[in-house]
C-alpha cells in the first residue's frame, strides 16, 4: 500500500560536492548536494545554489567553479562549510585545507579532495529558490592513486558520500 508523502525534491542519492569559488581576491568553499551531469558533449555539470548564498555571488562574478569531490574522511569539513558562510570566515583556512593552482581557470582546487573538475560557467538558469549553474567541464584533475592504467578514475579506491534529508550516506558499490 502507498501513502502520500507530498511533494518533496527527495531524490536519493545526491553526491556531496564541495564546490570552490573565486572572485575579486576572495576565495570560498560551499558543500551541495545538488550536483548532477547535464550533458555528455560538450561535457557539462550542473550545481544548484540559492541567490542568499555567498558561493552564488563570486561563482556569478567569475563565472567558474571547482567541483571537489570529498570522501568520507573529510565529512566534518562538509558539514562545516555547509553550515558557515564565507561571508564571515575563510574556510580554507579555518579547516586548514591547501589551495591549489587550477590547470586551466582562475579557481582554487582544493589539494585535499582526490579528484577535482574545473568549470566554466555556460548558463544560469533561475528555477525558484535555488538558480541552476551549468558548467561545461574544462579540465578534471585526479589524485594519481586513483587512476587506471587507461586514464580513467577507480572510484572502487574512494570512500565517496551522499546527501539526503539533513544525513550524510558513505556509498557502497555492489
Amino acid at each position: 500500500m502507498k501513502k502520500s508523502i507530498g511533494i518533496h525534491e527527495r531524490l536519493y542519492p545526491n553526491p556531496v560536492v564541495l564546490v570552490s569559488s573565486s572572485f575579486d581576491g576572495i576565495d570560498n568553499i560551499i558543500t551541495l548536494a545538488w550536483a548532477g551531469t547535464v550533458c555528455g558533449g560538450p561535457k557539462m555539470i550542473s550545481v544548484s545554489i540559492r541567490p542568499s548564498r555567498f558561493s552564488h555571488q563570486l561563482i556569478s562574478g567569475s563565472r567558474e567553479f571547482v567541483i571537489n569531490i570529498p570522501t568520507k574522511s573529510q565529512v566534518d569539513i562538509c558539514k562545516y562549510c555547509g553550515k558557515n558562510s564565507g561571508r564571515n570566515v575563510n574556510k580554507f583556512k579555518k579547516l586548514n585545507l591547501t589551495k591549489h593552482i587550477p590547470s586551466v581557470i582562475n579557481t582554487p582546487l582544493i589539494k585535499e579532495c582526490p579528484i577535482n573538475i574545473e568549470c566554466r560557467v555556460k548558463d544560469i538558469i533561475k528555477l525558484g529558490v535555488h538558480d541552476l549553474f551549468i558548467g561545461e567541464v574544462v579540465y578534471v584533475n585526479s589524485d594519481e592513486e586513483i587512476i587506471y592504467e587507461d586514464g580513467d578514475i577507480d572510484y572502487e579506491k574512494l570512500d565517496t558520500i551522499s546527501y539526503c534529508m539533513g544525513k550524510y550516506f558513505k556509498n557502497v558499490l555492489i
